[in-house]
């Protein structure tokens, strides 16, 4: 291939320069500061976090009532917006270049560590790393398949009413056309302006969207493309995240600073090596306190990403990866530097919101924060044990994977199960679905898609907008919790597990009815108990006048009694996975 035009917002000087919106004068990003020189490897200490304190950014961001701190996000955040309760269900669409590795999640930093899958395929269909890295793989990448527009209409179909889409993952690749990162999806692979075109479908079909950003971690991420093969004919050859901008010379990358994908060396400090060759382990908490400069350069850089996309496409909500208080805190995965980026972004979004909107309808996703208003959390994998009403939150979890491998298990039921575990909680359900490397879906995912959609359209008046009731549920107990669908990625295990007729779910829809799941189909005829609902209970607040199964044809038969409703099931024949009792007092 021949080398890349150079990037029209990089002069040689490697100023990055933007107009953030009409509102702001041109910023400039100042060039990467020179790195110190390594000292040996594993040999530095983090410094400790708490003495350093929190550095406060100084690029513009849009003027408002919202400052870059907590106590005027929280004093002035009216409360999140009705709309995402209505919604209640979304789909995440993660998908980006680390597809094209069929190896699941984190292909990119795995393709860098021998003896992994990822590794293993990367040589069979790419060649060693220290020849072909990552950046082959983005140059190569091309989704021919990936209709945004088509997509939105299967998902929307299957009854989400919101989507989350990823704007960068871990391996720095802005799927955008960003004025501050080259390395994106409108100069390689693709060639596309990939969350303009998901922007433009959703909008027109009436949906909200968010976009997420994960490229917190990417600088420690990366640390595995410096190191080398320690064994075999490879041994001790260089990765190519060692490469130089002046290395591209003649390159189809010519222009392209590596260190803008890979980032820099890291590896002296203690953990960090050790960590980068972890499963997940982000490196021990602590500050890079040898790389000031960069760290604090980094950080401005990642906001400015962040905030380019917000003024581009105008999102319902944004969303930052990580573990802990928030990004750039020095803990957790937010080790490194300390720095109040994650403000100046929210500030910067619910100001853009009032000037384009009139009104803050929008949220930010702090992952794992606490109790913030303004601020929305997540549940990854897991389901609380009980009701959880103290923020927003949405649980989140792949079917399979968050990037696409092959074996993945398609199961509508699993799907609706996790669903009515989390609405049933006061949450809403988040779920990835990951498509083939070019863009497309699995046969088998579609049929899925289309059976939670049939499931939703039939019980959809208990679950959008609805609320927890004061009771989660009732039936079998796990130790001193309700018996819940399991942990982790939505798989095999999940489309076997399997509720009785004992385990009710119960939510309260915006009509004001109770509604009560029962977590399998029981056959016809069969007598449920529900001991919550009994007359001793006194748990509603009038008698009840009308049960009706959702999507039933026969008249349900009921008896309250003292100890419990007893509900007499009609014919169930033609209903799946669980079904719904709207149950009505007035």
């Amino acid at each position: 291939m021949s080398p890349m035009t150079p990037f029209r917002l990089i002069p040689s000087s490697l100023l990055l320069a933007i107009s953030l919106s009409p509102l702001h004068a041109a910023y400039e990003l100042p060039p990467i500061p020179d790195i110190p020189a390594k000292q040996e490897l594993n040999s530095v200490p983090m410094g400790d976090p708490g003495s350093f304190e929190e550095v406060q950014l100084d690029f513009p961001i849009a003027d408002g009532p919202f400052q870059p701190n907590w106590d005027s996000i929280e004093s002035h955040y009216p409360g999140s917006p009705d709309w995402l309760r209505e919604a209640k269900f979304g789909i995440w669409v993660h998908f980006g270049p680390q597809s094209a590795g069929m190896s699941g999640d984190w292909y990119a930093r795995k393709m860098y560590i021998p003896g992994t899958p990822a590794y293993e395929n990367h040589l069979k269909n790419y060649g060693h790393p220290s020849e072909v890295g990552y950046k082959e793989v983005l140059r190569d990448w091309n989704p021919k398949k990936l209709d945004p527009a088509k997509l939105t209409a299967i998902y929307q179909d299957a009854g989400a009413r919101f989507l989350m889409i990823q704007g960068v993952h871990h391996d720095q690749f802005d799927l955008w056309n960003s004025h501050y990162q080259p390395w994106n999806s409108t100069r390689m692979g693709p060639k596309r302006d990939l969350i303009g075109e998901w922007s433009k479908a959703v909008k027109k079909a009436g949906m909200h969207f968010g976009i997420t950003f994960h490229h917190e971690y990417s600088w420690w991420w990366w640390q595995s493309a410096f190191g080398a093969d320690t064994s075999g004919p490879k041994a001790g050859v260089p990765y190519d995240g060692n490469l130089t901008l002046a290395d591209g010379k003649g390159q189809w990358w010519e222009g392209l600073d590596p260190r803008m994908l890979y980032n820099v060396d890291l590896r002296e400090y203690q953990s960090v090596d050790a960590a980068a060759h972890s499963p997940w382990s982000p490196p021990t908490a602590g500050i890079f306190d040898r790389h000031l400069d960069y760290a604090h350069w980094y950080a401005t850089w990642w906001a400015l990403r962040m905030t380019d996309a917000i003024d581009q496409y105008d999102p319902d909500f944004i969303y930052t990866d990580g573990t802990g208080q928030q990004p750039f805190e020095g803990w957790n995965t937010g080790t490194g530097y300390r720095s109040n980026a994650m403000q100046r972004v929210i500030a910067h979004f619910y100001n853009q919101a009032l000037q384009r909107r009139g009104q803050v309808d929008t949220f930010s996703v702090v992952k794992f924060r606490k109790p913030t208003n303004g601020t929305v959390t997540t549940e990854e994998f897991g389901i609380p044990r009980d009701i959880h009403t103290l923020q927003p939150w949405i649980a989140e979890a792949p079917v399979g994977d968050w990037f696409y491998t092959p074996d993945v298990t398609y199961d509508s039921g699993m799907m609706i199960r996790y669903i009515l575990e989390a609405v049933a909680r006061d949450g809403n359900a988040c779920i990835a679905i990951s498509p083939l490397p070019d863009g497309s879906l699995e046969p088998p995912c579609v049929a899925m898609l289309k059976e939670v959609g049939q499931w939703m359209k039939t019980n959809g008046s208990g679950i959008y907008g609805s609320k927890a009731w004061t009771r989660l549920g009732e039936g079998d107990l796990d130790g001193d919790h309700l018996r819940q669908i399991p942990g982790g990625p939505l798989r095999q295990n999940h489309a076997d597990f399997r509720f009785s007729e004992r385990d009710f779910r119960y939510t309260i829809g915006k009509d004001g009815d109770l509604y009560a799941w029962c977590m399998t189909v029981p056959k016809p005829r069969t007598s449920l108990r529900l001991t919550a609902l009994g007359t001793s209970a006194n748990s509603l607040p009038g008698p009840i006048r009308k049960i009706e199964l959702l999507g039933g044809t026969g008249f349900v038969h009921w008896k309250q009694n003292d100890d419990a409703l007893v509900i007499e099931t009609p014919d169930t024949r033609n209903l799946s996975t669980a079904i719904g009792f709207r149950i009505s007092t007035h």
